[in-house]
């Protein structure tokens, strides 16, 4: 077994740090769509390929696609950006006994569909010490979808450190995705803080019927 899948099964996140969210300007509808579509497909190769995938072998002998929820250019936010820099690591709870070290880089806030939200984000004190995985942010939520069209688990959301001084980050929850333990027992994956719990439904990114 390799190092990257080493490290991808003691995440529970795989390798989808590779195409996080970066902190780019935000897209228009057109160009919004493509990059769902490329996020989709990059994701679905993942879950086709043997070294990568949650799935077993005999799922992956007739894996298409995961289903996913129509891609809607309203569930990609641009969300103001206050950061934290008194925050001390902290153990986050997974699946497992396993207790990963986090910090909280700062909090999300935005407005969706009319009403004000936040969600914190956080950074992982292991990949820290990773090259290439040293800017990778981390979003962890539940919505009123999970058990109800989605994982009901939560699921996750990717993004790059932003530049020095920016003070928004985008949020595009149809690039949300489901942590590999909904997939496959044995992983270890981190459960959404209460504070990153949604009381609203955010219908898009992965589906899941359990």
């Amino acid at each position: 077994m390799n190092g990257k899948l080493l490290l991808a099964l003691a995440l529970g996140l795989l390798s989808r740090t590779t195409y996080a969210q970066a902190p780019l300007s935000p897209l228009d509808s057109v160009a919004h769509g493509q990059s769902v579509l490329a996020f989709q497909q990059a994701l679905n190769q993942e879950f086709s390929n043997p070294s990568e995938s949650p799935l077993t072998a005999e799922e992956r002998r007739t894996f298409k696609s995961l289903p996913y929820y129509p891609t809607r250019y309203r569930y990609y936010v641009v969300a103001q950006l206050v950061r934290d820099s008194t925050s001390q690591p902290f153990a986050m709870e997974t699946s497992t006994a396993r207790r990963p070290l986090y910090r909280k880089y700062g909090e999300l806030r935005f407005v969706l569909n009319g009403q004000a939200l936040r969600l914190n984000v956080y950074q992982s004190v292991d990949l820290l010490k990773r090259p290439g995985l040293e800017d990778y942010l981390f979003v962890p939520f539940t919505d009123l979808t999970n058990g109800h069209g989605s994982y009901g688990g939560g699921r996750y959301l990717d993004l790059r450190l932003p530049p020095a001084g920016a003070t928004t980050m985008v949020l595009d929850f149809n690039r949300a995705y489901n942590p590999s333990c909904a997939y496959q027992h044995g992983y270890s994956c981190p459960v959404p803080p209460a504070e990153n719990r949604l009381p609203v439904a955010i219908p898009a990114g992965v589906r899941s019927d359990h």
